[in-house]
């Protein structure tokens, strides 16, 4: 039980849910092109992410255990029920099974992409918790885009395969298709890196008297935790100001040809969800930190949900 607590397995699942939404709804939305799929190894796609996601959070524990003992004592798990050595042997050992699975799926469909993208984040997940999560926000850009590159790794598994595959060409129903539409993967991806950015320096703003501990730089410390929220605010604005725009110009591109005030539900809730905590924000001032991290995790929830939504609305 301490194990899984240390391993994180509600983001993990997040992780998973990511992930096959996204696939689910490449698949659905270009039925009526040929995409080939192999679920064996996408599962071992999946496994992979969530076997590097899980070694750096015990990397993470592992250089923040003085940190932990002030901010969260009564969820230290390294040194109080898990023993150093261990938790460090674990990640190594999660690791090297995930880069096996990168090598598996570079030599079988004769690319780099998952070596590289493996080994990236990998080594920025060690050196984030041991050196740039201290670096005034250097740490929260990291994570902000580590956590954005997810929906991106499934589309380059796609995209890996459409040209891995045998010849393709759009005039022939057989065989790939050069031509699938990703809008909705990058929109997912750029808020997946603005909701995560406004959390980070939320997290920031509770962690502050132990990151004191450990010469960590957060932007709380630097600007103190009134303007960290106001900045947090207009980075969460972002998503309010993008649903009002596409709401203005029917723009369909993103979601093929599913009604637009349908399709777009889940992202005028998250919308919604953005601007109570601006209001909380601006009346509460720093009260509801904890809160504000909770509905900014549901509203990223919502928009993984999305995939499979836009993805059933296509069937």
């Amino acid at each position: 039980m301490h194990f899984l607590k240390l391993i994180r397995p509600i983001n993990l699942a997040i992780i998973v849910l990511t992930m096959y939404g996204v696939r689910f709804f490449i698949l659905n939305s270009n039925r009526f092109q040929k995409v080939d799929d192999n679920w064996i190894d996408f599962l071992l796609l999946v496994l992979s992410t969530v076997l590097i996601a899980a070694g750096g959070n015990i990397i993470n524990d592992y250089f923040d255990v003085k940190a932990d003992r002030i901010n969260k004592p009564e969820k230290l798990i390294i040194t109080k029920h898990i023993d150093r050595r261990w938790a460090i042997l674990t990640h190594w050992i999660f690791n090297g099974i995930a880069f096996s699975i990168a090598i598996y799926l570079s030599i079988k469909y004769q690319s780099l992409w998952y070596v590289f993208v493996h080994l990236v984040s990998i080594n920025a997940l060690w050196f984030y918790s041991m050196h740039f999560k201290r670096k005034v926000f250097i740490g929260n850009f990291m994570i902000a885009t580590l956590t954005a590159l997810i929906p991106l790794l499934v589309l380059i598994y796609f995209q890996v395969g459409n040209s891995y595959a045998s010849a393709h060409s759009e005039f022939n129903p057989d065989s790939w298709t050069a031509i699938i539409d990703y809008s909705l993967i990058y929109m997912l991806t750029f808020f997946a890196f603005i909701q995560n950015m406004a959390r980070e320096i939320i997290k920031d703003a509770q962690d502050v008297e132990g990151d004191k501990l450990i010469y960590v730089k957060s932007l709380p410390m630097i600007l103190g935790q009134q303007k960290s929220l106001f900045l947090v605010a207009l980075i969460l604005f972002v998503l309010p100001a993008f649903y009002i725009w596409i709401s203005l110009t029917k723009m369909n591109s993103f979601i093929g040809t599913v009604q637009f005030w349908t399709a777009t539900i889940p992202f005028g809730i998250a919308a919604l969800i953005n601007l109570v905590v601006i209001f909380l924000i601006f009346t509460n001032k720093t009260k509801q930190l904890k809160l504000y991290d909770a509905l900014i995790k549901i509203s990223m929830l919502i928009g993984v949900l999305a995939t499979f939504y836009i993805g059933y609305l296509h069937l």
